[in-house]
């Protein structure tokens, strides 16, 4: 029987039969749990595999289809490298907040890079834009036309006064979506307003330190009334990016990978080379700092990862 993965608690999975839609409690067999990887979880939701009934319908998962992209985030078990967060995605749709809290452009970033190198599709939605006063919003369209002038499909939006949340609708439709963001974003105030009746837990931001409480315990999907549905995940500190090597980062940042064919040599790392487009850029602001920061510690992180 083939299915997908619609739920992960660690031990237990639920899968959805893609025939009839039944949804079956499951488990892996032995051989998953043996099979030697870096990653901390041999499924995730999203996946595709194949599985077998025995009594009480209890489904045992025999085999898991390749995957046409997935996200990772950096393992809090040290003695792996990294979690699977949610794989075969359409839509990865970033949830960024000036306040309330502020999100950093360097998580947005990673964020990105992390997209563009596992080839999935993402959207940067600017959420909240509701509580901000017409400075805020003036910086937050600053920072829109920046990453609109990479490439990237921006959307401003809030869940409370709905703006934009028919056109967000539309987007999503019939899509396998995932939302991410600091802890505190909306992400879940989001999807209940996507999803009415869903009622997704939601957690007020302490007003000591301003970031929002992680809610979401593990990894499940959701299906929108509209067509598709979307992966809800536990909170991301951090992504991550296994197996890449330290040349290749420059791949993953479009501006930079368009400048170097000005760089003096093929092989320009754009970190203290003569006559090195990116750097000049760097100068004149054709380049955001904080990414080519970003761009920085990814290659120290690739570099570090290969001496391991």
């Amino acid at each position: 029987m083939k299915g997908k993965i619609i739920k992960s608690t660690g031990s237990w999975y639920q899968v959805l039969e893609l025939e009839t839609n039944k949804i079956f409690e499951a488990r892996i067999r032995g051989k998953f749990k043996l099979i030697k990887t870096r990653l901390t979880n041999p499924l995730a939701v999203g996946d595709f595999v194949e599985f077998q009934l025995e009594q009480d319908d209890i489904a045992w998962i025999t085999k898991i289809e390749p995957r046409s992209n997935y996200l990772i985030r950096k393992s809090v078990n040290l003695s792996k490298e990294a979690h699977i967060i949610a794989s075969n995605i359409d839509l990865a749709c970033f949830i960024f907040t000036l306040k309330h809290p502020e999100t950093s452009l360097g998580f947005l970033d990673r964020f990105l890079a992390c997209c563009e190198a596992y080839n999935i599709t993402p959207l940067i939605l600017f959420n909240k834009i509701d509580v901000l006063h017409e400075e805020e919003i003036e910086i937050v369209k600053d920072i829109e036309f920046l990453y609109q002038e990479i490439g990237y499909d921006t959307l401003e939006i809030s869940s409370y006064s709905k703006l934009n949340l028919d056109q967000l609708q539309e987007i999503l439709k019939d899509k396998t979506s995932v939302f991410f963001g600091h802890s505190g974003c909306g992400k879940s105030t989001l999807v209940n307003a996507l999803q009415p009746g869903l009622n997704l837990k939601t957690s007020e931001i302490s007003d000591t330190h301003l970031k929002g409480k992680h809610t979401t315990t593990f990894a499940q999907m959701h299906f929108w009334d509209f067509g598709g549905n979307v992966i809800d995940t536990p909170g991301v500190r951090e992504f991550a990016m296994i197996d890449i090597e330290k040349e290749e980062v420059q791949h993953y940042f479009p501006e930079i990978f368009k400048k170097r064919e000005e760089c003096k040599f093929h092989n320009c790392l754009h970190i203290n080379e003569p006559k090195c487009a990116v750097i000049d850029a760097l100068e004149t602001g054709e380049i955001q700092h904080s990414r080519y920061a970003t761009y920085i510690k990814l290659m120290d992180e690739a570099e570090e990862a290969s001496q391991k």
